[in-house]
């Protein structure tokens, strides 16, 4: 630790080092979730169907995942989201709009199997997919 009359210029270079490797304190100072997060800062985004399909499953699990191929509308970039439960992913074709969200893997990563997929499809059309699962709601034609 130094001491003395003209210390502090070290001490203040050595505490913005220390704080700079914060991970969630660099982050917020160089904006790096706007530059390099698809979705930007926001939870939920539209986007637009490109294309439906499966991808493995990671060890020691086996089985396909249906997932689909979306732009986003705020910005242009593709990302790939993964569509949750059985059969739904017959309620989804191409063209349509959906609402995608995160899956909630650490640090925006992926979640437990699926390789690859940090988002995932929340509505198509407007409508919760759920619902549209259940049989509740009709999707709407557009």
């Amino acid at each position: 630790m130094p001491n003395g009359e003209f210390a502090a210029r070290k001490l203040v270079r050595q505490r913005k080092h220390q704080r700079l490797l914060k991970k969630w304190l660099k982050r917020k100072m160089f904006k790096l979730k706007d530059k390099y997060d698809p979705m930007g800062t926001v939870p939920r985004a539209k986007a637009l169907v490109l294309q439906k399909f499966a991808v493995g499953q990671k060890q020691p699990h086996s089985g396909q995942i249906k997932c689909v191929r979306v732009q986003l509308i705020k910005n242009g970039k593709t990302v790939g989201a993964f569509v949750p439960g059985d059969g739904s992913v017959g309620f989804i074709d191409e063209h349509d709009e959906v609402t995608i969200e995160g899956m909630g893997g650490s640090q925006r990563g992926q979640m437990g199997c699926i390789p690859g997929m940090k988002y995932k499809v929340v509505e198509v059309n407007g409508v919760n997919l759920k619902m549209i699962r259940t049989g509740k709601k009709e999707k709407p034609k557009r």
